[in-house]
């Protein structure tokens, strides 16, 4: 139980601070961490992280939410979940955990690059363009929806990225617009693994509590601390789960 306690709690100040980021880790802290399968881990996190991020986005409203982009990725990501949901059920739990630190791995990398702050077709200043903006928000909408699920992530850590490099939103409002499709994307990828599992409530509401509490807190406090720092220390960390997914996955 102390394991599921201390793991919800970094998993929820990564999502109150980064907007994403924190289902990367809730995986392999379910699987390495607490004991359960990934057949069993992956709708736990979907269902933690959904809750975690709508937690995480309330004291983020002021920043402003694209509600138009929300719209299109969440409504793009909905079917795409339900059709990695499948795929991943005819994997071997081995390489879907392989899969896991590939991502996790190319989301670091990722992490390390500066995002872009320049308004595009999809911002909500002068420079918005609703038919340039369409097609690419319908295209990381149904590109983070199928990894939604496949592997039980909410994809923030793929969201943030892409909403300031592809879409053009800047920082503060793409985290915010971030947690709001993590929520969308979790319940559909929820919904597309629930059917025949059982929750173990006592474990899922010790991981689930800590988490809530550690991503509203963590919201709070990330105003205060530079972008920089926030990247580069999320980088160190998921480069660090990668190995030790890596490592637990050969050794089993």
């Amino acid at each position: 139980m102390i394991p599921a306690l201390v793991l919800g709690l970094v998993v929820g100040i990564v999502l109150g601070v980064v907007g994403g980021g924190g289902s990367i880790i809730a995986v392999p802290a379910l699987v390495y961490g607490v004991g359960m399968t990934p057949a069993q881990a992956i709708p736990t996190s979907l269902l933690v992280v959904g809750v975690s991020s709508l937690a995480a986005l309330l004291p983020r409203v002021r920043d402003g939410l694209n509600w138009p982009v929300i719209a299109l990725v969440g409504a793009a990501g909905i079917p795409a979940a339900w059709a990695g949901a499948a795929v991943g059920k005819l994997l071997d739990p081995n390489i879907l955990m392989l899969a896991f630190a590939v991502i996790m791995v190319a989301a670091g990398i990722r992490m390390l690059s500066k995002p872009r702050e320049t308004e595009g077709s999809c911002s909500t200043g002068p420079n918005r363009a609703f038919r340039s903006c369409a097609p690419k928000a319908v295209g990381v909408g149904l590109l983070v929806g199928f990894l939604t699920g496949l592997l039980g992530v909410g994809g923030g850590f793929l969201i943030t990225p892409a909403l300031t490099i592809f879409l053009g939103l800047r920082m503060k409002q793409a985290v915010g617009t971030s947690l709001a499709i993590i929520v969308v994307n979790s319940a559909a990828g929820f919904g597309a693994h629930a059917a025949g599992y059982t929750i173990d409530w006592a474990t899922t509401l010790a991981f689930a509590i800590p988490a809530i509490l550690g991503s509203v807190l963590a919201a709070r406090f990330a105003r205060h601390l530079k972008d920089k720092h926030i990247r580069i220390s999320f980088a160190v960390l998921i480069f660090a789960v990668a190995a030790w997914v890596t490592a637990g996955t050969i050794t089993a």
